[in-house]
């Protein structure tokens, strides 16, 4: 029965974890308990106890015990107690009399990279924080109930509709909202293609992540490398392959998006064989010199599956994509996700629908489409007078560029770029193992991650690792 005479709020405190174990009576092994707990560092200097109302509930022990254990220990020195204050763990642990100990220092973290030039990742410091909150405040004030249960692996409606209208016009994608799935990104995308969905063979581009082919290695699919020139991706060569993994908006990383009569070719290719075309519209948005071009998608919907995410629009840290789905995978894709959302966060996908909707999104994507033009002028603009005779290359659209190296010079131009304290990517990282197509020695720079203040310095050091003409 509870006493009616106590104020319950008095009973509310912190969460305190004491065994009160050994010999002598239950106030010594309060006292036993608190010491080891200090001295162990599980009670840091500062740190506020409970209300010794609250603690003698959570201990089943008298008031009293309680409070003649915190009057011991603030009389040792372990404690201190002030009007208002509370009882606080003292910041001298040790009683007086006793040598302090001296707290093991964290060993030293290894220091980073100065300049960041590796490509993949949009620069940290121009995430929409304020449109982001407005969107999610909203998007969480008109949630229904349900939204707080158990996700819809498809993902919510609310995005899959606003995605729908959103690729419609800036990319060109037919679709509608039932043939969209939410992922938390490309390689999501792939695990849950490869091998429910899909089979292998797999065509793939002669250059492209490593990350995901061994994702596809891991699955069991075969990759066949594709020889790449000024056109993109020799389609042509597809021989017994099911399936073909490119990246037509802007091929990664070489640059150049993919000839209009190989977009043909292949879709041609995908209705004679029964394939499918897998497109990874990674940085379709940022396209500097003309209009963005449009998916492949577009073309023929039933033979493509049009993948995409936020990643480099806003932050890989959202984890949110999409895959528009041929009509004919959608159940198997669904059910290789499973019953219930376990990857992208509901509330995030309510937040990046209302950032759709309100137009946030596209003034966001349009502010990055001309800062990081205005970074990529000035990293060839820098070139130009410093290092005029390395060709630039890739540079009308996307996050990075290609700095094509005289013959045998690659590999001194990495190491040279680390001595500058300088990170960045050979384009051999890139290449296919099988690949039989000439291999260019060069540098893949991306030029956004840097902030802006730190944005010069870097583009110094990475022309002073470059080789001499």
């Amino acid at each position: 029965m509870v006493d009616s005479r106590v104020n319950p709020a008095e009973h509310i405190g912190v969460d305190l974890h004491l065994e009160l174990s050994g010999p002598g009576g239950r106030r010594a092994a309060l006292i036993r308990a608190l010491r080891e707990a200090i001295r162990s560092g599980r009670l840091a200097p500062g740190t506020r106890l409970p209300p010794y109302r609250s603690l003698a509930a959570d201990l089943a022990v008298a008031r009293n015990t309680v409070a003649d254990a915190y009057a011991e220990l603030v009389a040792e020195g372990w404690l201190t107690a002030r009007q208002g204050s509370g009882t606080r763990v003292a910041e001298r642990a040790e009683p007086l009399g006793t040598r302090a100990r001296v707290p093991k220092k964290a060993p030293p973290r290894a220091r980073g990279p100065r300049h960041d030039l590796r490509q993949g990742t949009p620069d940290a410091s121009s995430f929409p924080r304020a449109a982001w909150l407005a969107s999610y405040r909203r998007a969480l004030q008109a949630a229904p109930n349900e939204v707080f249960g158990p996700g819809d692996p498809a993902g919510r409606l609310e995005l899959r509709e606003a995605l729908t209208e959103y690729l419609a016009r800036a990319r060109g994608v037919r679709t509608e909202p039932g043939r969209i799935v939410i992922c938390s990104g490309f390689a999501h995308a792939l695990r849950l293609l490869f091998p429910a969905v899909l089979r292998g063979p797999l065509g793939v581009e002669s250059y492209g992540l490593a990350f995901h082919r061994g994702l596809l290695t891991a699955a069991g699919v075969r990759t066949v490398p594709l020889a790449l020139d000024e056109d993109g991706a020799q389609v042509d060569g597809l021989d017994r392959e099911r399936a073909v993994l490119l990246t037509p908006a802007h091929q990664f990383p070489t640059g150049g998006p993919l000839h209009p009569a190989r977009r043909a070719a292949v879709i041609d290719w995908a209705r004679a064989r029964g394939g499918v075309v897998l497109e990874d519209d990674y940085d379709g948005e940022f396209r500097y010199d003309r209009k963005p071009v449009g998916a492949v998608q577009g073309l023929d919907p039933e033979r493509v599956v049009h993948i995409g995410s936020v990643s480099k629009s806003l932050s890989p840290a959202l984890r949110l994509g999409w895959m528009v789905l041929p009509e004919r995978y959608v159940e198997d894709v669904l059910a290789a996700k499973g019953e219930r959302e376990a990857w992208a966060s509901v509330l995030d996908q309510l937040a990046l629908a209302d950032f759709i909707a309100s137009g946030s999104y596209d003034r966001h994507v349009r502010r990055m489409r001309q800062q990081y033009r205005s970074r990529r002028d000035r990293l060839v603009g820098a070139l130009a007078e410093h290092a005029p005779h390395v060709e630039v290359t890739g540079i009308a659209a996307g996050l990075h560029a290609v700095l094509r190296l005289p013959p045998g010079s690659e590999r001194s131009a990495v190491k040279a770029a680390a001595w500058q304290g300088l990170a960045l990517d050979g384009l051999a990282e890139f290449r296919h193992p099988e690949a039989v197509m000439a291999s260019p020695d060069g540098l893949v720079v991306g030029y956004a991650t840097p902030s802006d203040h730190a944005y010069g310095a870097a583009l110094e050091a990475l022309c002073a690792a470059l080789p001499p003409p």
